[in-house]
C-alpha cells in the first residue's frame, strides 16, 4: 500500500515555525514527508532538514519524496525521543525549529496487517517500530486485569475500562486473543448495549489506549520536549500537534513549566530558586483545524497545535 497521509494543520505549522531560509529544522515524526516537503520549500540551498521516524516504510517513502529537495536532507530511522543521540551523531548542536505530529498516521491505520485499526481484521500488533519485540498481543494476553484496567482508563479515558479488562482476562483463559476482530468482539460484549450506541465505535478508546501503551507514546513526550528545547537556538520554535486530551495536557503543562519554572512559594517577594524561563509560549490557546480542513480531512477533527519559542 502506498503511504498516504494528509498532513494536518500544514499551513499553520509552517507559519508557526517561522522558518529561516538557511536554518536547520527537524521533523521528528516524518511519516510520508508532507510537513517535511513544505519545510524544504521554505529553505534555500544552505538550509537543512533532519527527518526522524521509527517506521521503516515511512522512512523509505520520505526518502523518495524528498530526493529532489534543493537543500540538505538527512533521514534517520529512530524515535524522536532520542533526539539528543540523533543530533549528536549528525554533529548538530543547535537547531532552528522542530515539529512533532503525535499519534498514528492514516497509512498505519489503513494498512490492515499493522493491527492498529478496529475496523480491519489483523493480528494484534500496533507497533510503530516494526523491529520492536513488544506488541499489542503482549499487552492483551500478558497484562493482569488491574494493569489492563489502568491502561484502558488512563490512556483511553474509557469509563468501562474495568469491565473490559475483566472480559479480556476471562476470554483469554480458554485461548489467546490473537486478532483485532477478536478483541473488538470482547469489547462489544463488555460494554452495555445502551452505552455502545453513544460516542462512535465502542472499541475506539481501548484500541487507542493499547496503541499508546505498546509504543510508550505518553511516557516520552515531556522528556523529549525538554531535550528539544535545549537544542533550540534563541528564536527557534517547537511546534507540536496532538490528537487527544492526554497528549495535549502533557504538552500544555510542559510548555507552561518551561515558561514559568519558578518553584518559589507565591508569598516570596522575589525569586530565590533562580530557575529561568527557557521559552515563550506562542499559542496561549491551541490552534485548531479550519472548517475547510475539517471538511477535507475528518481525521483532523481532534488535532491541536501548540508552539513555543526559545528565549
Amino acid at each position: 500500500m502506498e503511504f498516504n497521509h494528509i498532513s494536518v494543520l500544514l499551513n499553520e505549522c509552517i507559519e508557526g515555525l517561522n522558518i529561516k531560509t538557511n536554518g536547520i529544522y527537524v521533523d521528528g515524526t516524518l511519516g510520508g514527508a508532507g510537513h517535511a516537503t513544505e519545510i524544504c520549500r521554505h529553505l534555500n540551498s544552505e538550509g537543512t532538514l533532519v527527518g526522524i521516524d521509527q517506521d521503516a516504510i515511512a522512512i523509505a517513502t520520505a526518502e523518495a519524496r524528498l530526493a529532489e529537495a534543493a537543500n540538505r536532507v538527512l533521514v534517520i530511522k529512530n524515535n524522536f525521543a532520542n533526539v539528543d543521540a540523533v543530533l549528536e551523531e549528525l554533529e548538530i548542536d543547535k537547531i532552528d525549529g522542530m515539529l512533532l505530529d503525535l499519534g498514528v498516521s492514516s497509512y498505519q491505520l489503513d494498512e490492515a496487517e499493522r493491527g492498529f485499526s478496529y475496523m480491519r481484521d489483523a493480528k494484534l500488533d500496533m507497533r510503530m517500530n516494526q523491529d520492536a519485540k513488544f506488541s499489542a498481543f503482549d499487552v492483551v494476553n500478558s497484562y493482569t486485569e488491574d494493569e489492563l484496567a489502568v491502561v484502558i482508563k488512563n490512556f483511553g479515558e474509557e469509563k468501562w475500562a474495568r469491565r473490559i479488562a475483566k472480559f479480556i482476562v476471562e476470554a483469554r483463559a480458554s485461548s489467546s486473543i490473537d486478532t483485532t476482530y477478536e478483541l473488538v468482539e470482547i469489547i462489544k460484549k463488555a460494554i452495555p448495549k445502551a452505552a455502545r450506541l453513544e460516542g462512535g465505535h465502542p472499541a475506539k478508546r481501548t484500541f487507542q489506549a493499547i496503541r499508546i501503551e505498546v509504543n510508550k507514546e505518553i511516557d516520552i513526550i515531556a522528556p523529549a520536549i525538554k531535550e528539544i528545547v535545549a537544542h533550540l537556538n534563541v528564536g527557534g520554535r517547537l511546534a507540536i500537534i496532538t490528537f487527544h486530551s492526554l497528549e495535549d495536557r502533557i504538552v500544555k503543562h510542559t510548555f507552561r513549566e518551561l515558561e514559568n519554572p519558578c518553584t518559589c512559594p507565591s508569598n516570596f517577594p522575589i525569586c530565590v530558586c533562580n530557575k529561568k524561563s527557557q521559552v515563550k509560549v506562542i499559542t496561549k490557546k491551541p490552534i485548531l483545524p479550519s472548517e475547510q480542513e475539517l471538511e477535507n480531512n475528518s481525521r483532523s477533527k481532534s488535532a491541536k497545535l501548540r508552539i513555543v519559542e526559545k528565549i
